[in-house]
């Protein structure tokens, strides 16, 4: 995958800006901390599966101003969002050996900062956009690694489908060239996510707040790191034997140790809320009921839920009648990050 013409790979075409799409994914084992905070290095790998709902879109506009300038869903950002951003361009900046400042104009279909990746699909289309933008000849797999320089997950995002997401080996240059991630037959899986909205607002505690926490001083979070490298392990022969509900099984467990280890924390991290108990309530209830329904969280609220594209209609309309309170999406298997044909110049 590229995402710049290259004819000549010695003198890439020079763009001044770029325009890129990119989905937000789902964990089905969950990425949960990191060995080395300034490249952004997993303790353990991941597996995801990219949707094909709550897109985000991203311009990046190089400019002769002095500073860089952060339009977040039509409003300028500032403090740590427009930090984060700023920093990432940084990195983009070094490799590409320019310096010229950015207008950055994202916009985010889904709920923002509520446990349903929307930094995912921000970083990745910020990553492929940047890239453009600032005239990198970059394949899939390191425009990977530059995403996961901007947020861990959204190297995931880069990607369609299922994806794996490589912990590496070491630190440093070292791990950041063995942690990248990389897409893995499944599709003939077909799966759907019933995305179960319980609270579209941002959550009080941040991922990486939470995520360093619970690394920090949660009794349970070593156990649950080494239970998860075995998780990865039997995800990815379950999806290559085609059997979805070995992959819901192993996708839930994850989950909720994940979730366990958070409440161990001290102080104690709670995302889960009792609607989003509801919602497991009633998945258990699909199951007993012979529906093969499956539910993972990621660091929020929200539950999104596992089954065979046929159950879609099912499970779909019992989430929505566990109370007013629940919205409901149903996604598919959707694409990587692309440039918009015609988004730069």
């Amino acid at each position: 995958m590229t995402f710049m013409p290259a004819a000549d790979a010695a003198a890439p075409r020079i763009r001044d800006e770029g325009t890129a799409v990119a989905h937000p994914n789902i964990a089905l084992v969950k990425y949960w901390g990191k060995r080395d905070e300034s490249m952004f290095l997993p303790v353990t790998g991941s597996l995801s599966m990219t949707l094909d709902i709550y897109p985000t879109t991203t311009t990046v506009r190089l400019t002769a101003g002095p500073a860089d300038v952060v339009v977040l869903n039509g409003n300028t950002a500032t403090g740590t969002a427009h930090s984060r951003v700023e920093r990432f361009l940084d990195m983009i900046r070094g490799k590409a050996g320019r310096d010229e400042r950015a207008e950055v104009i994202s916009t985010n279909t889904g709920p923002t900062g509520a446990g349903l990746a929307s930094s995912a699909s921000g970083f990745a289309a910020l990553a492929a956009a940047a890239a453009a933008a600032y005239g990198l000849n970059v394949d899939g797999r390191e425009l990977s690694r530059l995403a996961r320089r901007g947020s861990g997950s959204a190297c995931r995002s880069i990607f369609g489908g299922f994806v794996v997401w490589h912990a590496g080996e070491g630190d440093g240059e070292a791990g950041d060239r063995s942690s990248y991630a990389e897409p893995i037959d499944g599709d003939v899986l077909d799966p759907a996510l019933v995305v179960a909205v319980v609270d579209n607002a941002a959550k009080a505690v941040s991922s990486r707040d939470a995520m360093r926490l619970t690394c920090a001083t949660s009794p349970f979070y070593r156990p649950w790191a080494e239970a998860s490298a075995v998780d990865l392990d039997e995800m990815r022969m379950a999806i290559a034997r085609r059997e979805l509900s070995a992959v819901g099984e192993i996708a839930e467990r994850n989950a909720l140790g994940m979730h366990a280890s958070m409440l161990m924390a001290r102080p104690s991290i709670r995302y889960l809320s009792p609607q989003s108990v509801a919602i497991l309530d009633r998945v258990l209830a699909l199951r007993a009921d012979g529906v093969a329904a499956y539910a993972t969280i990621d660091a929020g609220p929200n539950v999104t839920v596992l089954c065979a594209r046929s159950d879609t209609p099912r499970v779909d309309a019992a989430l929505r009648e566990v109370g007013d309170f629940v919205d409901t999406r149903v996604a598919h298997l959707g694409p990587g990050a692309a440039l918009v044909p015609g988004g730069d110049r």
